[in-house]
């Protein structure tokens, strides 16, 4: 009787075996787990995350708004004869140098008629500053890394479209790839 009982067992581990190897690593793994879910009070551990605002610079000194933003309002553009939204701010002042708004990084420079020379900065949070009639001796390249308050060229009046303004800077933000009014991020209290 003992032999067919020990044959029976062995019949029995070689059926069923493979299961219950696999219910036994099953259950250490979930013996591990838990363990270690106690010893650290069920949590992750957590890194600490740090959530620094933006903080925008001006894009120029001491500079007088020629044009502000309207995206309801027609305004008049008197060099190209016609009313339009103007999705920008045109800034001039006797200190011609531009400054970025933010820390970013030189995503293009471009030059067309209408717009004259065009310096495009990618910062974080989904902001993109256009800095438009700028002069020809830019301080920065793409793919340039530029700080807050960085000088990168000066206004001048190579965009065609607004010639009426003399020396200026057409001044466009983006967020998540749609144009926003810079007077929510900047400083411009003394307008």
């Amino acid at each position: 009787m003992e032999i067919q009982e020990k044959n029976k067992f062995v019949e029995f581990v070689k059926r069923f075996g493979f299961v219950i190897a696999a219910a036994l690593v099953l259950l250490i793994v979930g013996l591990t787990f838990g363990i270690m879910a106690l010893t650290n009070g069920g949590q992750t551990p957590s890194v600490p995350v740090v959530n620094k605002p933006l903080e925008f610079s001006m894009p120029m000194q001491n500079a007088s708004i020629l044009k502000d933003f309207s995206s309801t309002e027609l305004q008049e553009n008197v060099t190209l004869n016609q009313w339009e939204a103007h999705l920008s701010i045109d800034f001039a002042s006797e200190n011609t140098a531009v400054y970025s708004v933010l820390d970013g990084t030189i995503e293009s420079i471009t030059s067309s008629y209408l717009h004259g020379n065009v310096v495009t900065i990618k910062h974080d949070e989904g902001f993109v500053s256009q800095y438009s009639s700028l002069g020809k001796d830019l301080l920065v390249k793409v793919g340039d890394k530029v700080n807050a308050g960085q000088k990168i060229g000066d206004a001048d009046s190579t965009a065609s479209g607004e010639t009426d303004m003399g020396n200026h800077l057409h001044f466009t933000l983006s967020k998540d790839g749609v144009k926003v009014d810079p007077n929510n991020y900047l400083d411009l209290q003394n307008k």
